[in-house]
């Protein structure tokens, strides 16, 4: 499961090859096709992934282009992503949808078509805090990402309120799901499915339930589902210090996290999801999104925590005001990224060993590769324990903290709680850990002063 470090790096002083530009995910830094010898802007826009960017001449393309050069796991098998997209197709050919029976809510018999009877009980449990998405994902065959959105987009009226098309929506949440990289241990569309379930808790607090709008609402739910999208499985100090493309073309900030917002907006813009609505809203939507996912970089987490805390202090928040209403789904976001070690203990420890696989697999790459490597994906001298123990501590709890000051509910309390069981769980483990490794090598010494013993104490009876 080697990524990233040897992808070849395209070089920005000279033309991407004709074969490149070709094939899905290719990418180019300037506005001029002609300097690559490819198709028109025109028609490199209608590839997946294609999206344009403010520039200096408004002209220049985004393309995706991970997928081509990266090296990775075969995908998921041809007939299960056919059983995947044609299973919405078949209800439209003989649901019935199509043959005239009403239904106050037609999107019922989606479900009905589409989920398991257990799935749909879950389903009526999805605000709930407990919520098991390794399970849910289990009896979605593995679609936990499209149906839990797709039910939230059902839940909120969002289809019907923005006129969605819902062909194109289910298009859409597979292709988002379908480009979350499931080799990743943790950073792929289970991940993506539990932080959206999150969101909805929060969405559902209610300081947020009774101020958000349609637009808020659908922004977060968009944001949590696509803020990791086409994830490396590595972080952006590893991206840096390998030279990776994605580093040079975001100049070594928030790089995944630009990569994630506009890989994001690549696939609204195939999809067509938003195509219907005015182009400055639809722009506007897209910065908007940006700015949610953004807020994610772990590296700018002083910052955000530091502006929340002044605000609660002052008491100055307030969510009739569509700023402050931005700034609240930002950190409502960030608490549902990391939300993990506030989970009950039985999912919270899985998320932690994911985690931590694929940081200690970061680490076995650079080793490998006679790199530095990142003390944090060191498995030679951390332990799953000491990572999230530190986590916690230095990240977690104190953004919950804030968040529990600004939203001092239930939800708020039950979080706070299963963080510090789980903090004393990681502690009480380590502190076994640490005592049977003691013991061992106690075990290990004590054989060597007894055979000594053994030998010196026949001698000695003899000289006597």
């Amino acid at each position: 499961m080697e990524v990233c470090y040897q992808l070849p790096v395209l070089p920005l002083d000279r033309p991407v090859p004709k074969h490149v530009l070709s094939r899905r995910g290719a990418i180019s830094f300037s506005s001029s096709s002609s300097l690559f010898g490819g198709p028109a802007p025109r028609q490199l826009s209608k590839r997946r992934g294609a999206i344009s960017y403010d520039s200096e001449d408004q002209t220049a393309l985004y393309i995706r282009m991970l997928g081509d050069v990266r090296v990775r796991k075969p995908k998921t098998p041809i007939s299960m992503n056919v059983r995947r997209l044609l299973s919405f197709q078949r209800y439209l050919h003989s649901s019935r949808f199509f043959h005239g029976i009403p239904a106050s809510n037609p999107l019922g018999y989606i479900l009905d078509d589409d989920f398991t009877g257990q799935a749909k009980l879950m389903l009526q449990k999805v605000g709930n805090w407990n919520f098991d998405i390794f399970l849910f994902d289990r009896l979605t065959n593995g679609n936990s990402l499209v149906n839990l959105t797709f039910h939230l987009f059902n839940t909120y009226g969002l289809i019907e309120l923005f006129q969605l098309d819902m062909v194109k929506l289910r298009r859409f949440l597979v292709m988002i799901q379908e480009d979350y990289r499931c080799q990743n241990p943790y950073h792929n569309a289970v991940h993506a499915a539990d932080v959206t379930q999150a969101m909805y808790c929060y969405l559902q607090e209610p300081k947020l339930a009774e101020t958000l709008t349609s637009c808020d609402l659908l922004l977060g739910l968009l944001a949590a589902a696509t803020h990791d999208l086409d994830h490396p499985g590595v972080n952006q100090p590893f991206l840096i210090k390998t030279d990776h493309y994605l580093a040079a073309l975001y100049k070594n900030s928030s790089v995944l996290e630009n990569h994630h917002w506009k890989s994001a907006v690549g696939l609204l813009r195939e999809s067509d999801l938003l195509s219907h609505l005015p182009t400055e809203d639809r722009l506007n939507m897209e910065e908007r999104l940006g700015s949610l996912i953004l807020a994610t970089d772990i590296s700018r987490q002083n910052d955000y925590l530091s502006e929340f805390r002044t605000h609660l202090d002052k008491g100055e928040l307030c969510l009739t005001n569509g700023g402050h209403r931005h700034f609240i789904l930002q950190m409502a976001l960030k608490c549902a990224d990391i939300c993990n070690p506030c989970r009950p203990w039985k999912l919270s420890k899985q998320w932690s060993e994911k985690v931590t696989e694929e940081f200690f697999h970061q680490g076995d790459i650079e080793r490998k590769h006679n790199l530095e490597v990142t003390p944090l994906c060191d498995r030679q001298s951390n332990s799953v324990a000491n990572i999230q123990i530190g986590f916690m501590a230095y990240v977690v709890e104190p953004l919950f903290v804030e968040w529990s000051r600004f939203s001092d509910t239930r939800l708020s309390m039950t979080m706070m709680s299963h963080l510090s069981l789980n903090k004393q769980g990681w502690k009480e483990g380590k502190d076994k850990q640490e005592a049977s490794s003691s013991r061992v090598s106690e075990e290990q010494r004590t054989p060597a002063t007894k055979d000594s013993n053994s030998k010196v104490l026949p001698q000695g009876s003899k000289g006597s």
